[in-house]
C-alpha cells in the first residue's frame, strides 16, 4: 500500500502530476482542491487568500479521506498544497505509511503555467502568497522532491525512481 500526498504551490503541476503518478502505481487519485467548501473557492477566486481557519475543514476532510483510504488497505495519491508544516502535520501527521512528494519550481516557472492555464479558480495575482506561506518540507518530513522543469511525465518517472528507492510501492 501507498498513499501519497502530493503539495506544492498552485500552478506546480499537482493535479496532472498526481493524476499520471496515481495511473503508475494503478490506484486512487484524489484532487484535493474538489473538498474545498464553495466559500474557500469563492474567496479564492476573489483574489483573496485563504486563512488558517479558512483551510482547517479543508485539511481535516482530506485527512478523512486518506484514513479511509488507509482503513480498507487501498493506496491513493491525493493532491494538496499543503503549504505550512502545520497543515502537512493534520495530513500526514503519524501516519508513517505514507510519502510526501513536493513539487518544487521557480516562481517564474509557476508563474508562466499559471498564466498560461484557463478555468481555474486561483488567479496569477494570488502567487505571491502561496510563496510566502510555503515551509518547504524538512528531512524530518521524509519527502520526495523533485523539480518541475521537463514535461510531467519525466517528473512522474523521477517520483517512481525515489518511491522504488524507498521501496514504496505496491
Amino acid at each position: 500500500m501507498v498513499i501519497a500526498v502530493v503539495m506544492g504551490v498552485s500552478g506546480s503541476g499537482k493535479t496532472t502530476v498526481a493524476a499520471m503518478l496515481a495511473g503508475a502505481l494503478h490506484c486512487q487519485f484524489l484532487e484535493g482542491d474538489d473538498l474545498h467548501p464553495p466559500s474557500n473557492v469563492k474567496k479564492m477566486r476573489g483574489g483573496t487568500p485563504l486563512t488558517d481557519a479558512d483551510r482547517l475543514p479543508w485539511l481535516r476532510k482530506i485527512a478523512a479521506e486518506i484514513d479511509d483510504w488507509r482503513s480498507h488497505g487501498e493506496s491513493g495519491v491525493v493532491t494538496c498544497s499543503a503549504l505550512k508544516r502545520s497543515y502537512r502535520d493534520i495530513l500526514i501527521g503519524d501516519r508513517r505509511d505514507m510519502t510526501l512528494v513536493y513539487l518544487r519550481g521557480s516562481r517564474e516557472l509557476i508563474q508562466q503555467r499559471m498564466a498560461a492555464r484557463h478555468e481555474h479558480f486561483m488567479p496569477v495575482a494570488l502567487l505571491d502568497s502561496q510563496f510566502a506561506t510555503l515551509e518547504e518540507p524538512g528531512p524530518d518530513e521524509h519527502p520526495v522532491v523533485v523539480d518541475i522543469g521537463g514535461r510531467p511525465a519525466e517528473i512522474v518517472a523521477r517520483i517512481m525512481r525515489q518511491l522504488d528507492d524507498r521501496a514504496v510501492r505496491p
